[in-house]
C-alpha cells in the first residue's frame, strides 16, 4: 500500500491545534493504488516561507510515522485493495456486536440461573421447616381393624389378657394340591404344552472355521434311544457343498466348542439343505433334489425307511424366504414328527403334515394361510407350527403362529434376534425346551417360555 501525505505549510503549525482543520482523503491513482492524503491549513501563513525547513520537518516525520502506524490498524494488515480499510472498519464493528450480543446473553443467563437458586433455596427451606416439624412431632399408632375391636373390648376378656395363660386355639384345615398346580402356566419352571411366551437371547456354543460352515443342521436327540448315544450327543452336519454326506458326533457341548468329534457317519444318501431333525434316535432328512423322506437309524448306520411326500415342492419350488433349497424342514416335538412344505396346489402356502416317525407316513395334514417363502423359518413345539419373520434382522419377530388341534391360524409378536444376522437353520428340542439354530457359521441356543394358549384367532 502507498501512503501520499500532502503537507501545507505545516512548519508553521502542529497537529493538536490545527485538529479542527484537518482533514484526510482517500482515493487512488492512475494505477488503482490507494493513497491516503493528509491535508492541515495555515491559521497563519498565507504562503510557505522559503528558508531552511529541516527543523520543522523533522518534528513533522515523527507525527507522519504515528500517523502512519494508527492507518495501519485502522486498514487491519489488508491486501491493497480499495475496500481493504472499510472491510476493516465494518470487521471491528462486527466484532463488538458480538461481543455486546455475548454480554446480553450471559446477562440473561445470570439471571435465569440467579431465579433458580432463589427458587431452590426456598424450597430447601420448606424442606427443613417441615422435617423440624416432624422431629417434634410424636409417633402415632395406628391399628388395623381387629386391632380397634380388641380395644372395645373390656380390659378383663380373658381371650385379649396375655398374661394370664389363657390362650385361643387356633385350627387349620389342610388341602393336598398336586405341585404341578403350584407353578404358573408362562413361568421358567413350566413344564406342560403350551403357547410361545418368549425366546431368549442366543447363546453360542460353536464358530464353524470353514465356508462349508455357513449354513448347517446341528441337534441333540430329545428321545434318543439305543446305547450308543444319548442326550448329551451332538449332532452336526455343514450343509454347504454338492454332496453332503457327512455327520459328525461329538460327546456333548464342550467336545463340540474343542472341535474334536468322537465319530463321523457317512449318508449312503446325499443330503438337501438344513430341513433335518433328529427324534428317537434316528436322523430324518430330505434327499438331494427329491421330495424323498429317508430316515437313518443312528445306531445300525443303515437307512431304515424312505418314502416320497405327496406333492411336495422341492429344489427350490417353495423354500424359505432365505433360498437355500429349503422347500421340505422335518421337525419334532411333544407330540411327534412333522414335515413342513407347500404344493402346487396350496400355491405356496405352508402345509403341515404329521408323520409316522417308523414308516414316514403321513397321517394328517393342515394348509395354513401363509406363504412359506414370506418367512425365513418355521418350527414345531407343543403341535403349533411358529414362523421367524426375517433371517438377516438382528431384531425380528416370531410372526404367526397356526394350532393344529383347532386348525386356526394367526399373527403374533414374539421378539427374536438373529445375533449373526443370517439365520439359516431354527428346530426345537423339547426335552431342554430350548431352539436350536444356526445362525452365519455360529451354532446358538435359545430359552423359551411357554404359557396358556390365547383364544383369539386371525
Amino acid at each position: 500500500m502507498w501512503l501520499q501525505v500532502s503537507l501545507l505549510c505545516l512548519s508553521c503549525l502542529t497537529l493538536s491545534q490545527a485538529q479542527d482543520r484537518a482533514s484526510l482523503r482517500r482515493s487512488n491513482d492512475h494505477t488503482g493504488r490507494c493513497h491516503y492524503t493528509f491535508t492541515v491549513a495555515s491559521p497563519e501563513e498565507s504562503s510557505c516561507s522559503g528558508g531552511s525547513m529541516k527543523p520543522e520537518m523533522d518534528g513533522v516525520s515523527s507525527r507522519l510515522t504515528l500517523l502512519e502506524a494508527l492507518v495501519s490498524r485502522l486498514i487491519a494488515g489488508g491486501d491493497g485493495g480499495a475496500g481493504t480499510g472499510a472491510k476493516g472498519e465494518e470487521g471491528i464493528q462486527e466484532a463488538y456486536s458480538q461481543v455486546m450480543r455475548e454480554r446480553n446473553q450471559l446477562q440473561q443467563d445470570k439471571e435465569r440461573l440467579s431465579g433458580q437458586v432463589q427458587e431452590l433455596q426456598r424450597r430447601l427451606a420448606e424442606l427443613s421447616q417441615e422435617a423440624e416439624s416432624l422431629r417434634q412431632r410424636p409417633c402415632q399408632q395406628t391399628h388395623t381393624s381387629g386391632a380397634k375391636q380388641r380395644e372395645n373390648r373390656p380390659a378383663s376378656d380373658p381371650e385379649y389378657d396375655l398374661g394370664n395363660g389363657a390362650y385361643q386355639e387356633m385350627k387349620a384345615e389342610v388341602t393336598k394340591v398336586p405341585a404341578s398346580q403350584l407353578i404358573p402356566e408362562g413361568s421358567p419352571n413350566f413344564t406342560g404344552c403350551g403357547e410361545l411366551q418368549s425366546v431368549g437371547d442366543p447363546v453360542l456354543h460353536k464358530k464353524a472355521d470353514s465356508i462349508t460352515g455357513k449354513y448347517g443342521v446341528w441337534l441333540q436327540d430329545p428321545e434318543p434311544q439305543g446305547s450308543n448315544y444319548n442326550n448329551k450327543t451332538v449332532w452336526r452336519i455343514d450343509t454347504v457343498g454338492k454332496d453332503v454326506r457327512q455327520v459328525f458326533a461329538y460327546e456333548d457341548m464342550d467336545q463340540l466348542s474343542q472341535g474334536f468329534p468322537m465319530k463321523v457317519l457317512v449318508l449312503p444318501e446325499p443330503m438337501e439343505s438344513t430341513g433335518a431333525t433328529m427324534y428317537r434316535g434316528s436322523l430324518y432328512f430330505q434327499r438331494k433334489r427329491s421330495r424323498t423322506l429317508i430316515r437313518y437309524d443312528l445306531t445300525s448306520e443303515r437307512l431304515a425307511s424312505r418314502l416320497e411326500l405327496p406333492h411336495a415342492g422341492f429344489h427350490g419350488q417353495h423354500p424359505y424366504s432365505w433360498g437355500g433349497y429349503t422347500d421340505i424342514d422335518l421337525a419334532a416335538d411333544e407330540q411327534g414328527l412333522w414335515a413342513i412344505y407347500s404344493t402346487n396346489k396350496a400355491k405356496g402356502a405352508i402345509v403341515i403334515s404329521k408323520l409316522d416317525p417308523e414308516s414316514l407316513e403321513v397321517k394328517r395334514s393342515w394348509e395354513t394361510n401363509i406363504r412359506k417363502n414370506t418367512v425365513a423359518n418355521a418350527f414345531m413345539v407343543c403341535g403349533r407350527l411358529y414362523t421367524v419373520g426375517s433371517y438377516t434382522a438382528p431384531n425380528t419377530t416370531i410372526n404367526y403362529v397356526f394350532d393344529t388341534a383347532t386348525g386356526i391360524g394367526r399373527a403374533v409378536s414374539v421378539p427374536f434376534k438373529n445375533k449373526y444376522r443370517y439365520n439359516s437353520m431354527v428346530d426345537y428340542n423339547h426335552a431342554q425346551r430350548k431352539l436350536f439354530s444356526w445362525d452365519n457359521f455360529h451354532m446358538v441356543t435359545y430359552d423359551i417360555r411357554l404359557g396358556k394358549a390365547s383364544n383369539s384367532s386371525s
